[in-house]
C-alpha cells in the first residue's frame, strides 16, 4: 500500500445509552470503557484522523483526557434512540471534510462496546478494504452454540426448523456451513459507499474480518460487562 490514503476513523459515543447507564464511560478494569478503543486507534499506522462523536460533555472531557479529538458535540437529532449509526457517521464525515477542506477515501467506525479488539484487527480491516477494493470490511466472529441450524420456531405448539435444517444429534463443531455474526466492533468503509449508499455493509462486495472469539465480546448487558472485565484482567 504505497499510496497515502486519507482515512478518517470515528467512534460514536452517545451519552444516553440503554441497558447500562453511561455505558461508554463505565469503569472496566480501572479505565473507562472508551479508553480501550481510543488506545488501539491511536496505534494505527493507516488512520490519518481519529475523532469521537458524542453528544455528552462528560464523555467529551474523558475522551480528551486520553488525547482523543472531540471536535464537536453531536446534534441531538443524530443522538436519539431512533437515530442510526449511518446518520451519525455521515454527520461526522461532513463536519471533518469541511473543517479540513479535504475528501476522505475511507471511513473506519470503531465501536466503544468491543474493548478487546486491537490495532492489528483495525489495520487488517483497513488493508483488506484497500487491497480487495471492497465496499466494506466488517468484523465478524463464528457462531457455534447459536448456529442457525439450532434456531427453531414454534408452529401450533410444535418445534420446527427456522431456516436451516438440523441434522439430528449433530455436534456443534460439525454444523455446516460455518455461520458468522457481525461483531459490532469494526466497520471499514469506502467513503462514497457510506455517503452515497447510506450503508455500512450488505453490498455484494462486503467482506469479513474474522475476529477470534476471545476478542469479540460486545457489551450490551451486565453479563457482557462482567465477561469483558474478566477477560481484560486475564489479558493483563
Amino acid at each position: 500500500m504505497k499510496k497515502k490514503y486519507k482515512i478518517l476513523a470515528i467512534t460514536l459515543a452517545r451519552g444516553n445509552s440503554k441497558g447500562i447507564k453511561k455505558k461508554n464511560i463505565i469503569n472496566v478494569v480501572n479505565k473507562p470503557l472508551i479508553y480501550y478503543t481510543i488506545k488501539e486507534a491511536q496505534k494505527s499506522k493507516y488512520i490519518c484522523d481519529y475523532i469521537i462523536s458524542t453528544d455528552d460533555l462528560e464523555i467529551k472531557k474523558i475522551a480528551e483526557s486520553f488525547d482523543a479529538d472531540v471536535p464537536f458535540l453531536r446534534p441531538k437529532k443524530y443522538a436519539t434512540d431512533k437515530s442510526s449509526s449511518v446518520e451519525a457517521l455521515q454527520h461526522a464525515v461532513k463536519f471533518m471534510e469541511r473543517k479540513n477542506m479535504i475528501k476522505y477515501d475511507f471511513i473506519i467506525e470503531l465501536m466503544v462496546t468491543n474493548p478487546l479488539k486491537n490495532v492489528t484487527d483495525i489495520d487488517m480491516c483497513i488493508k483488506k478494504l484497500i487491497l480487495t477494493k471492497a465496499d466494506s470490511v466488517i468484523a465478524v466472529h463464528q457462531l457455534e452454540d447459536h448456529h442457525p441450524a439450532r434456531i427453531k420456531k414454534i408452529v401450533n405448539d410444535k418445534i420446527k426448523d427456522f431456516c436451516v435444517k438440523e441434522k439430528k444429534e449433530s455436534r456443534r463443531q460439525d454444523l455446516r456451513p460455518k455461520a458468522y455474526i457481525r461483531s459490532g466492533s469494526i466497520y471499514a468503509l469506502k467513503r462514497d459507499y457510506l455517503m452515497n449508499r447510506s450503508a455500512r455493509y450488505g453490498s455484494k462486495n462486503s467482506r469479513p474480518h474474522i475476529l477470534p472469539k476471545k476478542r469479540a465480546v460486545n457489551i450490551d448487558e451486565i453479563s457482557d460487562l462482567i465477561l469483558a472485565r474478566h477477560m481484560l484482567k486475564a489479558k493483563k
